[in-house]
């Protein structure tokens, strides 16, 4: 088996079905004979996984609760056989050469590359700005106070100023498409299951450039990625998750000092920036969800202080 695709689903619909069939679509049959597809299910409600259509050598791993995003990853990549490893997201459509492309990436001998993540495409055909710098203190605070909606890629990581139409060795690539090789994903004991959602490959990006290894991102041939996806359903429940795991991955890798000031602009300025936003915007929708995002962080600020 040369290959591992890994899709955690949690009621993803339609997209399920069509980022499954994408896999065969794109890949030449010889290929294909040597690629395993292991969904992974996070309690789904919707009967999405029903209507799948798997080869036989695929497996199809059910919970009944929602794990999180990270551990599904590490149960997916437990039951793979696979030399290498794609994380895709149940959003996500293959395109025909992706994944031929990242492998010879990996393979290359003047560069110890460890993870490869390729072009994505919205639903408009535009090329996602999906590559980061390491967020500093100044990046996670920016980002609390709202200054990113401003200038994004000034006041936060995200490289924006750069059109990700070329090949380059970048900290992170957002985790939609990511390929590595299964034993660099073992090695650095998979995904820190404390991030439920959103920064775990941030965090394991980070700790692989640790170990040595290179992050690059390919240009062509992009690959589909609506962006949002079944997050989109719920958004008061993506901004606490997002919060969550900012202040999480601020305790884990800076000075404990801003971790701690970064968690109390978080805390007591972030709802009210966000609110702001919201009513410039005169969306009362984004009004109620800062507000029911951010009650739950509260709420869950016990737990969150024992997994920091």
């Amino acid at each position: 088996m040369l290959l591992s695709v890994v899709v955690v689903n949690w009621n993803g619909g339609e997209l399920l079905a069509r980022c499954i069939a994408s896999i065969d679509q794109a890949l030449p049959l010889a290929l294909r004979a040597r690629v395993e597809v292991v969904v992974v299910d996070n309690g789904s409600t919707d009967g999405s996984t029903d209507r799948l259509s798997l080869h036989p050598t695929d497996t199809l791993l059910r919970s009944d609760r929602n794990l999180g995003f990270g551990a599904a990853c590490n149960r997916g990549a437990a039951a793979a056989r696979g030399e290498y490893l794609l994380l895709l997201n149940p959003d996500c459509e293959l395109r025909p050469g992706s994944v031929e492309r990242c492998i010879a990436e990996l393979q290359r001998p003047d560069m110890p590359v460890g993870l490869c993540g390729i072009a994505l495409e919205d639903e408009h055909g535009a090329i996602a700005r999906s590559c980061h710098r390491f967020p500093r203190f100044a990046d996670l605070a920016a980002t609390a106070i709202g200054l990113h909606a401003l200038r994004p890629g000034v006041f936060d990581s995200r490289m924006t100023g750069w059109d990700h139409r070329s090949d380059r060795t970048v900290d992170h690539v957002i985790g939609a498409f990511w390929l590595l090789r299964l034993s660099t994903f073992r090695s650095l004991g998979g995904f820190d299951e404390r991030f439920f959602v959103y920064l775990e490959d941030l965090d394991f990006s980070l700790r692989a450039q640790r170990a040595g290894w290179l992050t690059r991102f390919v240009a062509a041939p992009a690959s589909y990625h609506l962006g949002g996806g079944v997050s989109r359903q719920i958004m008061a429940r993506r901004l606490f998750y997002a919060t969550r795991s900012r202040i999480l991955y601020a305790y884990k890798h800076l000075p404990r000092w801003q971790a701690h000031l970064h968690a109390a602009i978080t805390l007591a300025v972030e709802p009210l920036s966000r609110s702001l936003q919201a009513l410039l915007r005169r969306s009362r929708q984004d009004l109620a969800s800062t507000w029911r995002g951010f009650a739950m962080l509260y709420r869950d600020l016990p737990n969150l202080a024992r997994a920091g």
